[in-house]
């Protein structure tokens, strides 16, 4: 570890850190930050107090004393040792995320092997969000499909979900037109390249009922993804168009598996 993060780090990062690590609900019980504390040998004299000022007044303490952030990085490597939440992974990779942004203002950055590593400090609260999501963690989790990240990056890493659907939907028209230079848009981009009587693009040898069936149900698909998404979030202001995470990820992951299916097309 070098001297870069041995360094006392300021009092605001050091609370923004405990509020992340000992935050009321969602982060370490009472019982885990005193046995860690032990194990790092941190002394551990406001017990009773609030969480994560308990731990604030612990890290604040050990700084002052030693002159150096050492056992205060040690105590994160602790707590976020991969192995603690081998059942409870989204709740690793959600507080890793959030300790990652809010660690980027440092300059260093935990990784999902449980080891800091130095990284470019962010200056802005943008750039801190940008370094880390949960969000993506997601997509990539369900293994979607790389157009995906191709056309919506900086929506993705800002989890801002109502751009990164309407980008994500939007995409399969852009590759559609790329694949058969033509150039209409909407359903009748469809109606053209997907056509069953003269079909520019086919995701199977159209040999049978099945096979005209599965070339349609395909056409549709992406039929209601423009329809579903792509227009309502064109035409209606972002705030009369809640989009959660689920909802994202659900359609994001519909779209993954379209372009899935365009990786192997047939051309007549």
């Amino acid at each position: 570890m070098d001297n870069k993060i041995r360094k006392p780090l300021q009092p605001y990062h050091l609370e923004g850190i405990c509020k992340i690590i000992a935050a009321t609900e969602e982060g370490l019980k009472g019982s885990e930050i005193g046995k860690i504390l032990r194990d790092c040998r941190i002394n551990d004299h406001s017990p009773t107090i609030t969480k994560w000022q308990r731990l604030y007044n612990a890290f604040i303490d050990c700084q002052n004393k030693e002159q150096s952030s050492y056992k205060v990085i040690v105590f994160l490597c602790h707590a976020m040792q991969p192995s603690r939440y081998l059942k409870n992974s989204e709740l690793y990779h959600s507080r890793l995320n959030d300790l990652n942004k809010q660690l980027s203002f440092i300059g260093i950055e935990l990784t999902d092997t449980g080891k800091f590593r130095a990284v470019e400090k962010a200056a802005t609260l943008t750039e801190a969000e940008l370094r880390a999501s949960h969000f993506k963690h997601k997509l990539e989790a369900r293994n979607v499909h790389p157009e995906i990240f191709k056309y919506c990056k900086p929506e993705l890493l800002t989890e801002n979900y109502f751009h990164a659907v309407f980008e994500s939907v939007k995409s399969i028209a852009e590759r559609i037109r790329g694949m058969t230079y033509v150039h209409a848009d909407g359903h009748d981009l469809i109606n053209v390249v997907f056509a069953i009587s003269a079909p520019l693009l086919q995701i199977n040898r159209l040999q049978d009922i099945n096979d005209r069936n599965e070339h349609n149900g395909f056409a549709n698909i992406i039929r209601g993804l423009f329809s579903t998404i792509r227009n309502p979030t064109a035409h209606r202001p972002k705030f009369t168009f809640d989009i959660n995470e689920d909802y994202a990820l659900d359609v994001i992951t519909m779209v993954s598996f379209v372009h899935k299916k365009l990786d192997n097309p047939i051309y007549p």
